[in-house]
This record gives structure tokens, C-alpha cells and sequence, in this order.
């Protein structure tokens, strides 16, 4: 097995801090961008893509800036997160997603967060 390595993805994105953490932390935020369901009880999540189920645990929460799930997959000390900042020059929200993987599944991951990102951004009414 090859090393995995922490990889970050920016995205800026028309929308408040407050909006868009909604967005990232939601059961029904969620739903309308990154999974097909999802449920939640305190920090436990599940979520459901094309009817295959991956659980996660919620291990920070920063309201309206950073949020960081353990997928039930992950190795040890990996995670997803979703971190908001304001750009100081532009003003703009800054959506920074981090997680962990191979080299070989950089490229595909890039594509699958463009197209996630732009459905985020159709749900918040974001559009670019």
C-alpha cells in the first residue's frame, strides 16, 4: 500500500461564513450536495451514496469555520474537513476541504470535489 499524504482543495464560494457551515454540518445541507442521505445523532454520522453507507465521527466543530469528520474507513490520525475563511484581500469565503490520499487518486479526487462544489454552490445559490 502506498503512502497517503494530506491534501488540501480550495474553493471560493458567494456565500456568508454562517450559510455555508450550515451547508458542511447539516444532515439536510448535506444531503443536497455530498451525500444521497445522511443521518446524524449528536456526533455520529452516517452517510449514503448510490445505496453504500459510510460512518463518520464529528471530532471538531467551529461554528461557521471548521468542522472535521472521522470516516469509519480512515486510517489513523486521517480525517475530511471542511474549513471556512474570509479572504482578507477579496473579501471572498474560502471553503478549504483536506483530507487524505494516494498519489494515484489525486486527480479523480480533484474532479469529484468540482463537481460536488459546483452542486454546493447551485444548493447555497452561489453560482459562479
Amino acid at each position: 500500500m502506498s503512502e497517503r499524504k494530506k491534501i488540501t482543495f480550495d474553493y471560493a464560494i458567494r456565500s456568508s461564513p454562517a450559510i455555508l457551515f450550515s451547508f458542511l454540518t447539516t444532515p439536510e445541507g448535506l444531503i443536497q450536495w455530498f451525500a444521497d442521505h445522511v443521518d446524524s445523532v449528536e456526533d455520529d454520522y452516517k452517510f449514503v451514496w448510490d445505496g453504500s453507507e459510510e460512518e463518520a465521527t464529528m471530532l471538531e466543530f467551529i461554528e461557521d469555520h471548521l468542522v472535521k469528520y472521522k470516516m469509519e474507513d480512515s486510517q489513523e490520525g486521517e480525517f475530511l474537513e471542511f474549513r471556512i475563511e474570509k479572504s482578507e484581500i477579496s473579501n471572498d469565503t474560502i471553503l478549504f476541504i483536506t483530507e487524505f490520499l494516494e498519489d494515484f487518486d489525486v486527480e479523480d479526487q480533484q474532479i469529484f470535489w468540482n463537481t460536488q462544489i459546483k452542486r454546493l454552490k447551485g444548493s447555497i445559490g452561489a453560482s459562479n
